[in-house]
């Protein structure tokens, strides 16, 4: 297998395996969210993991186009540093919010996701615009992910 084909299917597959291991992880979430008091514009539960996989799979290429990029070492090395922490942040939000229904906390850990994003998204930007542009919907997802969060924190 060809060096950049190998780079491309690892990039991917390390954000669908954190969200999938995530998912494992809390397999009866979505039963749980079924039962709680969600807010207006929630939508259904079989839509998380098809929207999911297509972010994870947008993050991959997007970081795949960082550590591929013309650019030193270092600065990729730093952006690639900060989306693997928001990769980590990612992870442990369903734990927090599924297993241990954590509600309010898990939003501030979204909070702190969400910021995170726009720092990978800034890193990746200075390097490569099409990778920042990929993390766009990623951030919009997690923006209406904290919208639904603090509802289901408000009304639970």
């Amino acid at each position: 297998m060809k060096s950049k084909t190998k780079a491309i299917i690892v990039s991917i597959a390390i954000p669908l395996a954190v969200g999938g291991l995530s998912a494992l992880i809390t397999s009866g979430g979505m039963d749980t969210f079924e039962k709680l008091n969600k807010p207006p514009l929630s939508p259904p539960g079989w839509l998380f993991p098809i929207v999911w996989t297509i972010l994870f799979i947008m993050m991959g290429i997007a970081s795949y186009l960082v550590y591929a990029a013309d650019e030193k070492l270092a600065v990729r090395t730093r952006a690639l540093i900060v989306y693997a922490v928001q990769l980590g942040v990612n992870f442990f939000w369903s734990i927090f919010f599924f297993s241990f229904k954590w509600y309010l906390f898990s939003f501030f850990w979204l909070l702190l996701l969400w910021a995170l994003i726009i720092f990978t998204t800034i890193k990746f930007y200075r390097i490569s615009k099409t990778a920042a542009y990929l993390m766009v919907p990623y951030l919009l997802w997690v923006t209406f992910a904290g919208y639904l969060n603090l509802s289901i924190s408000l009304l639970n």
